[in-house]
């Protein structure tokens, strides 16, 4: 009888353990879900966590270490270019999982594995309920003070209303969520502005906010904005496939 049994081997050899574990984890940071049997989540929780964990600090040290395991350019990328910059904020619980229910044939437990900053419906609805109020009100006239406050607060409403919507600065390769963040706090809230600002300046603002941009080249980002702009998206799609993470190879 085994005691202390820690780790499930899922009924494989170490090396092809292995090798599923790293394309699972590979096929999660790609597609943010997948869905596997719950034996397998739990295993995959404890193998790609701690590479999720190293991705916040963006070295050379940090990229090879992460591709020892993942062993695929793409998702090495994609896991310090995109989901680094959801996820650096949050100290630890990166994933969830969904229990599905029984498998049929084998009646097999399986479930759905997510990295729970990607799963914009739930972060909606938990925003939505964050800023839902309950208001409510007695019976009696309005006195003439809060009738003249909200004579006022009409036209501010409107003014807010038709304020024009800023640029997704996302869709210059090499910004993510956090960058985007950095950018428009410092005033870059468009492809116009973008375009205007040096590569030079942004690396300044970059630096400002903090080490874990350091390895992020702005080079490129005001040409990608200029074509944005312009709204040249052919040539800005063929450029970005030239492309290594905004840098030019």
């Amino acid at each position: 009888m085994r005691h202390g049994k820690k780790d499930n081997h899922l009924g494989r050899t170490a090396s092809h353990r292995r090798a599923m574990l790293s394309n699972m984890a590979s096929s999660l940071i790609l597609h943010k879900r997948i869905e596997t049997t719950l034996a397998k989540a739990k295993e995959l929780r404890k193998y790609v966590e701690p590479l999720l964990t190293r991705s916040k600090v963006d070295s050379t040290h940090n990229r090879r270490i992460v591709f020892s395991y993942l062993h695929d350019k793409e998702s090495v990328k994609e896991l310090f270019n995109v989901v680094s910059d959801k996820i650096v904020d949050r100290p630890g619980g990166y994933t969830r999982i969904v229990k599905l229910g029984t498998r049929l044939g084998d009646a097999a437990e399986t479930c759905l594995m997510e990295l729970v900053d990607f799963n914009e419906t739930l972060l909606l609805a938990e925003t939505e309920k964050a800023t839902k109020t309950r208001r409510s009100r007695r019976g009696g006239k309005k006195s003439e003070t809060s009738t003249a406050d909200d004579a006022q607060a009409a036209p501010v409403a409107l003014e807010e209303t038709a304020a024009p919507e800023a640029d997704d600065l996302e869709k210059v390769e090499g910004v993510g969520p956090k960058i985007a963040e950095v950018l428009q706090a410092a005033g870059i809230d468009s492809f116009a502005k973008l375009a205007e600002t040096t590569p030079e300046a942004i690396r300044e603002i970059l630096d400002n906010a903090g080490s874990q941009f350091a390895s992020h080249d702005p080079a490129t980002w005001p040409k990608q904005a200029e074509l944005a702009a312009a709204g040249q998206w052919e040539e800005l799609k063929t450029w970005q496939d030239e492309l290594n993470g905004g840098r030019e190879n």
